[in-house]
C-alpha cells in the first residue's frame, strides 16, 4: 500500500505541475487524466498474489502465468527494463483503458498535436471516459477537423510509474500479448518528446523483434508459421494504407481548388477501398482488417497506421547492422534520438533506403 501511495503521490505533483501551467479551459481535461491514472493505480495488486487466490479464475490464472514468462524473457533476451512495470494487474471493468483523439486537417496530413509536461507533445489526446472522448471529437469536427477516436488497451507512463497489467489486454492471444508488452516496455528505454512517430515506430520494431525470439524460443512451428503469416499481412495492409496516405499527400501539394482536392481526395479513399477488397480475395488472412476497413476513412484514421510504421523499415535496418545486438541497437537508437530532428529524420530516411551504416561498434 505504502507503494501505491507514493506513486500516487508522484503522479499528483507532476500533473499540478500540468495544471498550473495549463490554461483553466484545461482545467477539466487535466483533472480527468489524474482521476483516471489515479484509479488505474489503486486497482494494482501484485500479479503473485492474484495468481495464489484460489478464487482467480483460472483463465486468468493462465493469462497471468504467461505475463510472468514473457516480462522475465523481455529483461532477459531483450535488454527491456527490468522494473515492477506489467508485474501487477489491475481489472478496470471497461474494454478500454483510454480513448484517443487523433484530428487532422481536412486537407492535410499533418496530426493536431497537444504539449503536456514530460510528454512533450504528442498528436493524440487521451481521455478515460469514452463519452468524453466522442464530445470533445464532435468539438473538433465542428471546427472542421477529420477526427478518429480509438480506444486504447494499455498506455505507457514512460518508466514514472510501474505499469500494470490491464484486463483491457489480457485476453489477448499470447501472440498479441508479448507484443503489446515489449512495445510498451520500448518506451521506458528510448523516448523523444514531440516526436510521437519516432516513438511509436522504434516500440513497433522492439516489439516485431520481440514477438520473433519469444516464439522461436517458446513457440511451436504452427505458432511460428501463425507469426510469420500475421506479420506479412500486417506488412501489406500498412503499405496499402501508406501508397495512398502518399497520393494524398501530392494531392494536398497541388495547385488546385479546394472543391478538386475534396472530390480527388474522396476518389483516393475509394480507391483505398477497393484495393483491399482485390487483396482480400488472394489473401484471405487480410480479412483481419475488415473491421478497420467499416469506419469511416479520413485523414486522422490512415495517420494512426503510419505513427506506428512509417519509421519502422529504418529501426529494422539499424537492428541488423548491429548483428541483432538488443543493448547495440538501443544505444545506437539513443544516439539517433539526441540529434535535431532535422537530422534524425534525415539519418532513418537513409538508413532506410540503404545508404547509411548506423552501426554502434564503429562510431
Amino acid at each position: 500500500m505504502t507503494l501505491r501511495i507514493s506513486r500516487t503521490f508522484k503522479f499528483i505533483i507532476i500533473m499540478s505541475q500540468v495544471v498550473w501551467l495549463g490554461s483553466c479551459v484545461n482545467l477539466p481535461y487535466y483533472a480527468q487524466a489524474i482521476g483516471g491514472h489515479i484509479d488505474v493505480l489503486h486497482r494494482a495488486q501484485p500479479i503473485q498474489a492474484v495468481i495464489a487466490n484460489p478464487d482467480t479464475d483460472h483463465k486468468l490464472k493462465h493469462s497471468l502465468t504467461k505475463v510472468v514468462q514473457l516480462r522475465e524473457f523481455a529483461s532477459r533476451e531483450l535488454k527491456l527494463p527490468d522494473n515492477l512495470s506489467y508485474t501487477s494487474y489491475a481489472d478496470l471493468g471497461r474494454p478500454y483503458v483510454v480513448w484517443n483523439v487523433f484530428a487532422s486537417p481536412e486537407l492535410s496530413l499533418k496530426l493536431k498535436k497537444w504539449c503536456f509536461i514530460q510528454a512533450g507533445c504528442v498528436n493524440y489526446r487521451g481521455f478515460f471516459s469514452q463519452a468524453k472522448a466522442e464530445q470533445y471529437a464532435e468539438e473538433l469536427r465542428k471546427e472542421g477537423y477529420d477526427v478518429y477516436v480509438g480506444g486504447i488497451r494499455a498506455y505507457s507512463t514512460l518508466g514514472w510509474f510501474s505499469d500494470p497489467v490491464l484486463n483491457t489486454f489480457i485476453g489477448y492471444s499470447e501472440m498479441s500479448l508479448a507484443r503489446l508488452i515489449f512495445h510498451e516496455l520500448a518506451h521506458q528505454v528510448v523516448y523523444v518528446p514531440d516526436d510521437s512517430v519516432f516513438n511509436e515506430s522504434f516500440a513497433s520494431a522492439v516489439e516485431h523483434e520481440g514477438v520473433r525470439r519469444w516464439f522461436e524460443s517458446n513457440g511451436t512451428v504452427i505458432e511460428q508459421s501463425a507469426l510469420n503469416a500475421k506479420q506479412k499481412g500486417e506488412a501489406i495492409f500498412a503499405e496499402l494504407v501508406l501508397k495512398h496516405r502518399r497520393r494524398l499527400q501530392e494531392l494536398f501539394q497541388l495547385n488546385i481548388s479546394d472543391i478538386e482536392k475534396r472530390t480527388q481526395k474522396a476518389r483516393i479513399f475509394a480507391e483505398l477501398r477497393e484495393e483491399f477488397l482485390r487483396l482480400k480475395a488472394e489473401k484471405a488472412e487480410l480479412s483481419n482488417y475488415d473491421q478497420w476497413f467499416a469506419q469511416p476513412l479520413n485523414n486522422a484514421l490512415l495517420a494512426t497506421v503510419s505513427i506506428y510504421n512509417q519509421l519502422l523499415p529504418a529501426f529494422q535496418a539499424i537492428l541488423q547492422q548491429n548483428d541483432q545486438d538488443m543493448g547495440r541497437f538501443f544505444d545506437a537508437v539513443m544516439k539517433i534520438s539526441r540529434l535535431p530532428k532535422n537530422e534524425r529524420d534525415f539519418v532513418l530516411r537513409e538508413v532506410a533506403e540503404g545508404h547509411q551504416q548506423w552501426n554502434i561498434a564503429e562510431r
